[in-house]
């Protein structure tokens, strides 16, 4: 009887694996109809990333056409990301003109003060012991170089809330130390920002869940409006290096005009999809589509950004910064509520592996760009 039943049983399994299978092969094409357009997209945009690196002229303006858009969508979860989602019953295109007017005058700002400079003297950064600059003006283009902003966008449709500040520095660093520094005043950002996070939202949260129900007051709408504009200005001044980390240091007025003009079009886009997949990131966070919540998280993210901004002109990872900072605030919410906390720390823990992925497909990057780059990190790490 018991070998009768093991043989029988075999020929009931075959079927289940093929309908596993089966399962599995329509997904897949599912999966190939839904993202097709963005797969073939992608392709091209490889294609011509290698046809346009070996001219430095067009390989600087492809990369940064490419980065222009890709950094800002992947960026966005945690600058516009609140604003988008607690602005939800507006027209996209009156936040659009929003926060692009914002980033027109930043911009203006900033290339009229530094001489041309659009990064807010963050690519101006000086290894102190070299003398030499953390991020040089590139002059010529690997094709690693411009397929870094291709790798982000597609990060990005997968909702991975990966650093831009490493994957696109990276690629232009000229030894470990401007990596190392980065990731010092980064890691540095996520802890002061979840440390942050715990306090104040350990200390608010009680009051704030009495007082934030109903429908808010129209002054709360006005200061989200004001603190959202706020941040995302502090922010430009911080990332904006990631952008044009392609182009000359000094851009003349044509350039940019070009710049600008690019950027602006692209916040067009962003807004008119709500922000794409990578929004769901924001979305999935405790109350933080009530105005009154994102205007609280703006408000905090912005004075820690600008803390960070003043201490050094050393690129810095908003991202993670932005990660630490709702890491903080999740797991105050579930403590303050005494609520299970398995599933904030699974979040925590899945946007954290994120970053950590974009962490390393930098590195990798970065030493496939510069070789001498990979012997100085064996060295680092046989000391």
């Amino acid at each position: 009887m018991q070998v009768h039943n093991i043989e029988s049983s075999s020929p009931t399994s075959k079927p289940l694996s093929d309908m596993t299978r089966a399962r599995r092969a329509v997904k897949l094409r599912k999966a190939w109809r839904r993202e097709r357009i963005f797969i073939l997209a992608c392709l091209l945009l490889f294609a011509l990333a290698y046809v346009f690196h070996p001219h430095p002229v067009a390989a600087a303006w492809f990369g940064f056409f490419i980065a222009a858009y890709s950094a800002v969508a992947n960026d966005s979860i945690q600058t516009i990301g609140t604003f988008i989602a607690s602005n939800k019953e507006r027209p996209w295109w009156m936040l659009w003109l929003y926060i692009g007017g914002i980033f027109l005058v930043t911009m203006t700002v900033g290339w009229l003060l530094y001489d041309g400079d659009v990064s807010y003297q963050r690519l101006m950064s000086v290894d102190k012991k070299t003398g030499e600059l953390l991020f040089p003006q590139p002059t010529s283009f690997s094709f690693v170089q411009l397929a870094a902003p291709i790798f982000l966008l597609i990060l990005t449709r997968m909702k991975m809330p990966v650093s831009t500040t490493f994957l696109l520095l990276s690629a232009f660093t000229a030894s470990s130390s401007g990596i190392s520094k980065v990731f010092i005043k980064s890691i540095g950002g996520y802890l002061l920002a979840f440390g942050i996070a715990i306090v104040v939202w350990l200390l608010i949260h009680r009051q704030t869940k009495k007082w934030f129900t109903g429908r808010p007051h129209p002054g709360w709408v006005v200061a989200q409006w004001l603190t959202s504009g706020a941040l995302w200005a502090v922010w430009l001044m911080q990332d904006a290096a990631n952008i044009a980390v392609y182009l000359p240091r000094q851009l003349d007025v044509v350039e940019f005009l070009i710049f600008a003009g690019t950027i602006f079009a692209g916040l067009g886009l962003l807004f008119y999809l709500r922000g794409d997949r990578i929004q769901e990131i924001v979305d999935e966070k405790t109350e933080i589509a009530d105005t009154r919540a994102a205007t609280l998280v703006d408000l905090v993210y912005a004075g820690i950004l600008l803390y960070k901004l003043t201490v050094s002109t050393i690129p810095m990872s908003t991202t993670w910064v932005f990660l630490g900072l709702l890491a903080g605030r999740e797991l105050a919410i579930k403590i303050s509520d005494k609520k299970p906390l398995v599933k904030t720390w699974k979040l925590i823990g899945k946007d954290l592996l994120f970053a950590f992925i974009g962490l390393l497909v930098s590195l990798i990057i970065a030493m496939i760009v510069n070789p001498g780059l990979w012997a100085e990190v064996k060295a680092l790490l046989n000391q």
